[in-house]
């Protein structure tokens, strides 16, 4: 699995560069992991004199992990919350470490991005607008007509997760490295 997992690090530090620099995630990227990804379980199945079933299952897995890890941030991108290629880097990861790691990953990144984007949305002076417009988002369903507010698009703030995405993965990778 660590192999599995020096990919994701190395994939997700690309998605981080080219996200922080760009505000873009590359599709070559998060695409060829998501076709590499599962015929690399199944090689790497075969190749350690696994059975057919085993093989068949560990493929299987990783198209598993892609679908489980893309629950979540597709909820998020519906509600515009992520971008899109956020999701896709996501699929990605959750086809290359699997189900269980890759929900790890993605928990370890969606803490990473909690931690950082109040420090960073501080830092802008958006921290207190970000906070009100997130509280009338969640709630103006259900608020009366008479006290909804209108979330004009220039209010918003965005904010890159790429970078909380690779920490996740670190982090994630890390753990599974030091494990016995």
């Amino acid at each position: 699995m660590m192999w599995f997992l020096l990919a994701a690090l190395l994939v997700t530090a690309v998605a981080a560069w080219t996200d922080w620099q760009q505000g873009t995630i590359p599709n070559w990227l998060t695409y060829g992991v998501m076709v590499a990804a599962p015929f690399a379980h199944v090689a790497y199945s075969w190749s350690h004199g696994a059975t057919t079933q085993e093989i068949a299952t560990n493929g299987s897995y990783s198209v598993l992990g892609g679908f489980l890890c893309g629950l979540v941030p597709l909820l998020l991108y519906n509600k515009n919350a992520i971008g899109g290629g956020d999701v896709k880097l996501f699929v990605a990861i959750g086809m290359l470490c699997r189900p269980m790691t890759g929900v790890e990953a993605e928990m370890y990144s969606f803490f990473a991005a909690m931690l950082i984007a109040p420090i960073r949305l501080a830092y802008e002076g958006k921290l207190f607008r970000t906070v009100s417009n997130a509280f009338f988002i969640s709630f103006n369903s259900v608020l009366p007509k008479t006290r909804r507010k209108e979330i004009v698009p220039q209010a918003m703030s965005w904010f890159r997760l790429g970078p909380a995405i690779l920490a996740g993965v670190a982090y994630t990778t890390y753990l599974h490295w030091r494990a016995p």
